[in-house]
């Protein structure tokens, strides 16, 4: 499965006190477990006292769902690439899990007009940016691909559970969204073994969930990365609990030519990567599937049109920080309170009145 963006794009940050009155039936050192899949790093640590197994289950269901959404050509068992190949052929049958996703992520394209696109497969395949034969491609390639983007040339069954992709080459890509809806799925896991207090970090994508028992408020500490140095090192911290954290940027994907730099961030407009005034944007939200695409529709409008999709489009659940190119930070609303930007990086909060 393609890597996004935002891989270990933000880290998470836990403060032990040194005394404490930890909550009935919480470890103050958790069961952790970790591995690589989904193309990039995972840990999970569980709280709970007496849970230690759950880790497995929950790395099983990671296990399972990336073998249906892989976008690995050589993997005959996933569902996606089963669809991409019958691509103007025929419809395909699908587990409930991809269809949900992939009517998730074409309801997101039809609300965003594009600015997220699930159908821009085309064009990452060429450009291959994240991976050893990336390469930018000749624009009549480019020109030729961007035919087969057409979110709307997507036909559903819901009696029969089935997709077709209306035209020979098109292909689907659910790297902006697919990572979500898996740390959503863990979470449910969790929860019905009776996990009450965990931490999931899948690349980047972080849940945190419940009550922390090392801190007298119960929320956790979540560290923002900074997009301009290397992973551990971050911009600012905010508190939460129960809710997700992703980041888009331009900064873990990308392929020099020259003097060029092309980031992974495609507009499917044009073919190219977006052009904008932001080097990344972190969405802090219930629903990781939902973080997963925000952060990406979001980061295609830029800072100024950005903040003010988040503030009138989403829920007051929704929150976003922006970093610019030019290390200014900008935070919606909601979290005015609550992100606490680190001394002495070389950041500052922006004036949105500067945007205008």
């Amino acid at each position: 499965m393609r890597r996004k963006s935002y891989l270990l794009g933000i880290l998470l940050s836990i403060f032990f006190l040194t005394a404490c009155n930890n909550k009935s039936g919480l470890r103050e050192e958790p069961y952790s477990k970790e591995s690589f899949s989904l193309g990039t790093y995972i840990r999970i640590r569980i709280y709970d006292e007496g849970k230690e197994e759950t880790l497995q289950l929950a790395f099983d269901r990671i296990n399972e769902l990336e073998e249906k959404l892989t976008t690995d050509s050589e993997n005959q068992s996933s569902e996606i690439e089963q669809i991409n190949r019958q691509a103007g052929i025929q419809p395909v049958k699908v587990s409930p899990d991809v269809y949900q996703l992939v009517k998730t992520a074409a309801n997101y394209s039809k609300q965003s007009d594009g600015g997220f696109n699930y159908m821009i497969g085309a064009i990452t395949q060429l450009w291959r940016i994240g991976r050893e034969d990336a390469r930018k491609p000749e624009q009549d390639e480019i020109d030729e691909a961007l035919k087969k983007v057409d979110f709307h040339k997507v036909s559903f069954s819901e009696e029969e559970q089935t997709i077709f992709l209306q035209e020979s080459g098109m292909q689907i890509d659910l790297g902006a969204i697919a990572k979500g809806y898996i740390t959503d799925e863990v979470v449910k896991t969790l929860k019905k073994q009776g996990v009450t207090s965990a931490i999931l970090d899948l690349g980047g994508n972080i849940y945190v969930l419940g009550n922390n028992p090392n801190q007298k408020d119960g929320r956790w500490n979540v560290g923002v990365q900074d997009p301009n140095l290397a992973r551990g090192v971050t911009i600012g911290s905010l508190k939460t609990t129960n809710q997700t954290i992703v980041t888009s940027g331009i900064y873990e994907r990308k392929l020099e030519i020259g003097n060029q730099v092309y980031h992974h961030i495609f507009d499917s407009t044009t073919g190219y990567p977006h052009e904008n005034d932001l080097a990344s944007v972190s969405i802090i939200t219930d629903q990781s599937i939902d973080g997963d695409a925000l952060s990406t529709l979001v980061y295609s409008k830029g800072i100024k049109a950005g903040l003010e999709y988040v503030e009138q489009k989403t829920d007051a659940s929704t929150s976003a920080i922006f970093v610019s190119k030019d290390n200014q930070v900008y935070v919606t609303k909601g979290l005015e309170d609550n992100f606490k930007l680190s001394k002495g990086n070389g950041y500052t909060l922006g004036d949105r009145k500067n945007l205008d």
